[in-house]
């Protein structure tokens, strides 16, 4: 029988059990109850054998107790013994350096005298060294062998360190770098046919003298300008060739780049630091160029009308944009590793692109003589009146197309940072396209003789102009629509390229805002991403666009107001069409209401032989009302064209405009003043039978036209004081 597992932690009694019958289930089945008799027995055993093993283990612990606690009694006391033993040694390291600190002091000033008098011997030997290399260096300078002198220079140069201050300190090292420029000048003819040829193993010598003799940029003189002779030798070719500006900038571009790599592979295994060896010989050549790209492009822009300039500029920026692209995908990796010289990235960075700062700076004024330039071919008057209204029409998609190629010139030349004097010429192109449109709206108003006094008694209706009218207020809605939809991409556009420059945490109204962002700018890796002319030009320009731009993203391109004088002016100007659509509605009207004032009609209008006391049911409509009203009745008809379809330009124009008034007429007698409430009454009618209510105004008016004179400062009380100043002076009352 298996007793471990009473041992087990885990140990169960059932399930013990149960797996001690299960074995005799199997083999026996009948011998269950003898089977169970034999396992209490044998357990019965097994707890007997536990019991005096027990026993047994205790008695043996009993007797061995006394010699366990000698044993422990005898470790304190050698404890004790060492702890007295410890205390002893510490006084004795303690009373010892008390002994031997002046001692050690003594020991510490001779060891300083030993090295002082090291250093004298040191001293007098390279003395004696600059002795003896001073006397062979002309048997070895005989030798021309460049590594040979170049090991007795650095030689002599440890050896003058040596000698800072003996009194011939100065004389010696005038003498040591006249043996170096005897080096150099030995050397010269060998460093530019190395450079010319590309000789590593050769340069790669010159590299170690020249850096053993401190005379590094002396060599990298001798390189950049064997290169830079190679590269203004193509340049002063090209320039000879009769190929646009253009082709010849992007020829040269090209030769740069080339130059770039073949040389970058070249350097690397040369120089320590190729990168900025190589961006130095690109700003070199760029900064020594005959002729200059800046006099190349004032040449190039003499040869071009204003509406052309500033197309041939951004053609020859983006040449220098498109090279700028190239170099830095060249330079990339060595700007990821922080192999490049920031600075030095940067200078070339302007080198560049400072041919176009100037013109950049001009690009405002620039870009307005070329919109004015191009609306001016906008034609908008014509010999017609139709014709004149198609021109209109048309003018609208026009001027917002040259509207829209200025804001993406703006982006591609200045980056968007051109945008405060992008915004002056756009308002600019505004204001003269709304100058001539509102010409062309007195020239119609001329054809139409709106502004002549009628001489015709016979009425007519002719409806052609105020449908013509109509149209252009749909064009002035049309106008007002694209203004605004124009205004949102132009900030879209604006904020979406320059507003890279618009660090976070920017606050217009804080000085140390701008200085952070100056710093946080200045801590990229990129100089390629940071040129920012208009910063190192006009400073107050730069605050206002970065201002404009922080206002565009807290408020939301969709509320901007960078066209808001435009925006304003269309609104006046469409307020012109409202007025001449109006006036040739009214222009019959007009006519009729001008009868009245004729001596003649007015007798047999306004009879002044008409009592006061006639009543009013007996007068009837006159004549020129009833011309009047059949006038209004027909005026829906010829409404409909414009209203069965839908047109959201129209609609905006109406609701942004203002209805006009007729002036008011002279003073009118008693029974003029009962007619003209009679006719009044007549015109209601018109309304209500075209389903449209009789204003305020008018029903006022019948108000006080009806009013007896001794009441009527009575009825007058709730009316407008305007409205009943005006008919009291009509009707001759004293109010």
């Amino acid at each position: 029988m298996d007793f471990s597992k009473f041992l087990a932690d885990d140990f169960d009694v059932k399930g013990w059990v149960n797996g001690a019958f299960k074995v005799v289930q199997k083999d026996a089945p009948g011998k269950t109850d003898a089977h169970a008799s034999t396992l209490v027995m044998k357990l019965q055993l097994f707890i007997q054998e536990v019991n005096n093993s027990i026993e047994e283990s205790s008695s043996q612990a009993l007797q061995n107790m006394p010699r366990v606690l000698r044993d422990i009694e005898a470790l304190k006391q050698e404890a004790s013994f060492l702890k007295d033993q410890m205390i002893l040694v510490k006084e004795d390291i303690k009373k010892f350096e008390q002994d031997t600190v002046q001692s050690m002091q003594v020991l510490v000033e001779i060891d300083q005298v030993k090295s002082r008098m090291q250093l004298a011997a040191e001293a007098l030997q390279e003395a004696d060294k600059w002795s003896t290399l001073s006397a062979d260096i002309e048997e070895t300078f005989k030798t021309q062998d460049v590594a040979v002198i170049s090991g007795k220079l650095t030689a002599m140069q440890g050896s003058l360190a040596m000698l800072v201050d003996t009194p011939d300190y100065s004389e010696k090292c005038v003498q040591l770098e006249a043996l170096k420029n005897r080096l150099e000048a030995l050397t010269s003819t060998q460093i530019v046919s190395t450079f010319n040829s590309l000789a590593t193993d050769q340069a790669k010598l010159f590299v170690r003298v020249f850096t053993e003799m401190d005379r590094m940029p002396q060599l990298l003189a001798y390189y950049y300008k064997c290169h830079k002779a190679q590269l203004l030798s193509v340049w002063e070719s090209i320039c000879q060739s009769d190929a646009p500006l253009k082709q010849q900038l992007s020829e040269f571009y090209d030769t740069l780049l080339s130059t770039w790599h073949t040389q970058l592979q070249w350097s690397s295994q040369v120089f320590k630091n190729p990168c900025e060896v190589l961006t130095v010989l690109m700003i070199q050549t760029l900064g020594a160029m005959v002729p200059t790209i800046p006099d190349c492009i004032a040449v190039a822009l003499k040869r071009y009308t204003g509406d052309c300039r500033v197309d041939v500029l951004l053609e020859l920026h983006q040449t220098a944009a498109n090279f700028s692209r190239s170099l830095e995908a060249a330079m990339q990796p060595q700007l990821g590793a922080c192999e490049c010289n920031l600075l030095k990235v940067a200078e070339l960075v302007s080198c560049v692109y400072s041919p176009y700062k100037t013109y950049q700076m001009q690009y405002g004024e620039l870009e307005e003589t070329n919109l004015l330039i191009q609306l001016s071919a906008v034609p908008l008057e014509r010999g017609e009146v139709l014709d004149c209204v198609l021109e209109l029409t048309h003018s609208v998609q026009k001027v917002f197309g040259l509207a829209a190629a200025a804001v993406d010139r703006c982006v591609k030349f200045t980056d968007g940072l051109g945008m405060c004097g992008l915004i002056k010429a756009l308002r600019a192109l505004f204001s003269k396209y709304v100058s001539d449109f509102s010409v062309t709206l007195q020239s119609i108003r001329k054809k139409y003789k709106l502004e002549d006094t009628p001489t015709s008694e016979v009425f007519t209706e002719d409806w052609t102009a105020f449908q013509n009218s109509v149209r252009i207020i749909a064009t002035c809605g049309e106008l007002l629509r694209q203004c605004g939809a124009f205004e949102q991409q132009l900030s879209n556009k604006i904020l979406g390229r320059a507003g890279c420059f618009l660090w976070e945490g920017f606050n217009p109204r804080s000085l140390t805002g701008l200085q952070e962002g100056v710093a946080e700018r200045r801590s990229q890796k990129n100089p390629w991403q940071e040129y920012n002319y208009l910063q190192q030009t006009n400073t107050a320009e730069y605050n206002t666009l970065l201002e404009t731009l922080h206002s565009l993203k807290e408020k939301g391109t969709g509320n901007s107001s960078l066209l808001a004088e435009t925006h304003s002016t269309l609104t006046r100007l469409n307020q012109q069409a409202n007025q001449l659509a109006f006036d040739s509605v009214f222009l019959q009207i007009k006519q009729q209401l001008f009868l009245l004032n004729k001596p003649e009609v007015c007798h047999g209008v306004f009879s002044p032989t008409l009592t006061d006391d006639l009543p009013a049911f007996s007068l009837s409509p006159q004549e020129y009302i009833t011309n009047i009203g059949q006038y209004i009745m027909s005026l829906p008809l010829h409404l409909e064209p414009f209203v069965t379809q839908e047109d959201p330009a129209l609609e905006l124009a109406l609701h942004t405009g203002k209805l006009p008034y007729p002036p008011e007429q002279g003073e009118h007698n008693p029974h003029a003043t009962k007619q003209l409430a009679t006719d009044i009454d007549y015109l209601s009618n018109v309304m209500d039978a075209l389903g449209l209510q009789t204003s305020r105004s008018l029903q006022n008016i019948v108000t006080l036209l009806r009013a007896k004179p001794d009441e009527y400062r009575q009825t007058a009380k709730p009316l407008p004081r305007r409205l009943v100043s005006a008919i009291a002076t009509m009707r001759g009352l004293e109010y």
